[in-house]
C-alpha cells in the first residue's frame, strides 16, 4: 500500500468516535509519527474555564494511538503519563505531535508534545508505551 500510515489512520478514525467528538484534524502522519490539531471548545473546559486535563490527555492519547499503529501492526497502550505545564482556553488551537522513541517487535515508546498553534508554547508532555500484537490493522 502506497501510504500505509494514512490508510491506517483512516481505518481507525472510522470507528474512533471519541477522536471524532474531539474534532481532531490530521496535519501529518508517517511511520512512527503523527501530528494532530484541534480547537478547544466550551464543552471541553473545566470549572476554571481552562481545557480539562482529561481532554488534553485524550487528545495526546489519540496522537499516540495513530503514531503507534502507523506501521500497520495493531498496538495497544500498556502505560501512559502526562505532565501539564500551561493551560489552554476556549478558542485555542492546540497541536499534538507524537514521535516514536523506540520500537521493537513487541513494544514501542512514544513522546507526545501538546502545544498551542499560535505561540508554539508547550502545554503538556505525554509519554506512552504500547504492546505490539501480531495482528495487522488493515
Amino acid at each position: 500500500m502506497q501510504n500505509m500510515p494514512k490508510s491506517v489512520f483512516d481505518k481507525m478514525m472510522e470507528t474512533d468516535y471519541f477522536s471524532q467528538w474531539l474534532a481532531i484534524r490530521l496535519v501529518e502522519i508517517s511511520d512512527g509519527k503523527c501530528v494532530l490539531e484541534m480547537t478547544v471548545r466550551k464543552e471541553m473546559l473545566n470549572g476554571f474555564a481552562i481545557l480539562h486535563g482529561g481532554v488534553t490527555f485524550a487528545f495526546a492519547d489519540s496522537a499516540f494511538a495513530f503514531a503507534s499503529n502507523s506501521h500497520n501492526k495493531l498496538s495497544v497502550s500498556l502505560t501512559a503519563s502526562m505532565t501539564y505545564s500551561k493551560p489552554a482556553k476556549e478558542g485555542d488551537i492546540i497541536v499534538a505531535t507524537a514521535t516514536e522513541l523506540s520500537l521493537t517487535n513487541k513494544t514501542g515508546t512514544y513522546d507526545v508534545v501538546v502545544s498551542t498553534k499560535n505561540s508554539g508554547e508547550t502545554i503538556s508532555l505525554f509519554r506512552g508505551t504500547v504492546y505490539r500484537t501480531s495482528r495487522e490493522v488493515l
